[in-house]
């Protein structure tokens, strides 16, 4: 089930709201958890089990550290010593757990990809081995790793304990947050977790407009550029600007995509009372790829920032450490995004850019040259993204010579297609570039700034306008079949 299906907006959520409303008290987490459930048992019910697993691990890891907690503290240094001890062992078992069965299940077919590959060039006379072929579970990589925060918070002791499982199960299985992110963390949400929640009007609708917003960038514009990119992609033909227009199309796509779910999301829990952090802020209007990192999916960079890169030792122990911890934590995002080569050399050829600008690339002075900057950023993401996409390393290769004139249309590096390609898909195009910068922050300063009247109408304009983006959304799903959710399958 996704946010931008008939099923979800018409039966899905219309219920959940009703019977999520008339609850009261500790009602609203079981009805939260029980939809939550239905939600992730929609695609594939078995893999609740591994769900239930995970979250019983480190719920009891918590707890385990709590009871030690509890204990009262004495002058011997021998049993600090022990008690420090076993917290670690606590610690290391439950992280230990959640890893071997997130690599169990994303990344057996890999492990046995690279062993096949490694006996094929040590002239091995073997018989490949076959691959498990094991189904990736929806959403693994997102609730792992907001699980697994937990446990290092607890053991960090920047979260309490939490005593009630059903309430944990909660916590990670939130259907807004549950299949592609963002990735929350305890600590984010422990208050209203554990309280009332009270939504008054004003947070609902709020959350309401964030929910369409979303909608409309997922129906209206990501599944038009993912059109545009697959009839470019499929082409027999392509000329260099095509090939570089399907680029384009595939990064904002791929952006529109996931910013319009985390939209969604963080809609859906501001009308139950959550507040969910932000996890995309305009990343294609940034002026350096460390700019871009603080704006592209924010919860993941912090979530490796703070669990892998600090622990490392960051910036603190040198020049060399610090590459060498940059390589570690983007080897480690792109492994995060997929079992398959492509995703690993996305992630190392990202944190290279950000070690060139850090050590080598010089600053640009004053803001003449910003555009430059930007223009510079653009590109290597672009670049970077055609690399994301093509887990077939060969097929990435006759692409990127397409990019750069070989096996050119025939006649000639610029062609007629462009002009097809620009004529069918020119407003969404537009849209989509402009939508991609901070145009809507601008103009609510301006509609601030400006006297009630203006304000009146321009929210009068606003809400007709998200009904009328809401009908042709729906109007689309139904005419169209084409609705993939990209991260889905991370």
């Amino acid at each position: 089930m996704v946010f931008s299906g008939l099923p979800f907006l018409f039966f899905f959520l219309p219920a959940f709201l009703l019977l999520y409303t008339i609850a009261r008290g500790r009602m609203k987490n079981i009805v939260l958890l029980l939809f939550s459930l239905f939600f992730y048992a929609w695609g594939e019910p078995v893999y609740i089990i591994l769900m239930l697993v995970t979250t019983l691990v480190d719920y009891t890891a918590g707890r385990l550290m709590g009871r030690l907690d509890e204990k009262e503290t004495t002058p011997a240094q021998e049993e600090e010593k022990r008690n420090r001890r076993n917290r670690r062992l606590i610690l290391a078992v439950a992280v230990i757990i959640d890893l071997s069965l997130l690599a169990f299940f994303k990344y057996a077919d890999m492990a046995v990809r690279g062993v096949n590959a490694l006996m094929q060039l040590m002239n091995a006379e073997h018989t490949a081995f076959a691959l498990p072929g094991i189904a990736l579970p929806i959403g693994i990589s997102f609730y792992t790793f907001q699980s697994m925060s937990y446990t290092i918070d607890r053991y960090r002791g920047k979260v309490p304990v939490q005593k009630n499982y059903a309430d944990y199960l909660t916590y990670v299985s939130m259907f807004p947050q549950l299949i592609a992110g963002p990735i929350v963390r305890y600590a984010d949400v422990q208050k209203e977790l554990s309280a009332e929640r009270r939504v008054g009007a004003d947070a609902f609708f709020a959350g309401f407009r964030r929910f369409l917003f979303g909608l409309f960038r997922k129906v209206l514009i990501a599944n038009r550029m993912g059109a545009l990119w697959d009839d470019i992609r499929m082409a027999e033909t392509l000329s260099v600007p095509s090939a570089w227009l399907g680029l384009l199309a595939f990064t904002l796509q791929i952006y529109y995509d996931f910013s319009a779910y985390s939209d969604m999301a963080i809609g859906l829990g501001r009308m139950m009372g959550f507040y969910f952090p932000e996890n995309f802020v305009y990343p294609l209007a940034a002026r350096s790829m460390t700019d871009f990192w603080r704006r592209w999916h924010i919860s993941l960079s912090g979530w490796f920032r703070d669990y892998v890169y600090i622990p490392l030792g960051g910036n603190r122990r040198g020049r060399a450490k610090q590459v060498r911890n940059l390589l570690v934590v983007f080897f480690l995002t792109g492994l995060w995004h997929g079992a398959f080569l492509n995703y690993i050399l996305w992630g190392l050829y990202h944190g290279l850019f950000l070690i060139l600008e850090k050590f080598l690339l010089p600053k640009v002075p004053g803001t003449r040259l910003k555009w430059l900057c930007h223009v510079y950023t653009l590109v290597v993401t672009t670049i970077g993204f055609g690399i994301f996409y093509f887990e077939d390393i060969a097929a990435c290769g006759v692409f990127f010579g397409k990019l750069f004139g070989a096996g050119a249309a025939q006649g000639g590096i610029v062609t007629g297609d462009i002009l097809w390609y620009i004529g069918n898909y020119l407003p969404q195009l537009l849209i989509a570039c402009v939508c991609a910068f901070p145009l809507v922050p601008w103009m609510k300063t301006k509609i601030a700034a400006s006297g009630k009247s203006v304000q009146r109408t321009v929210s009068t304009l606003t809400a007709a306008a998200l009904l009328m983006l809401f009908v042709l959304s729906v109007a689309s799903l139904v005419r169209d079949t084409y609705n993939p959710f990209l991260y889905f399958r991370f």
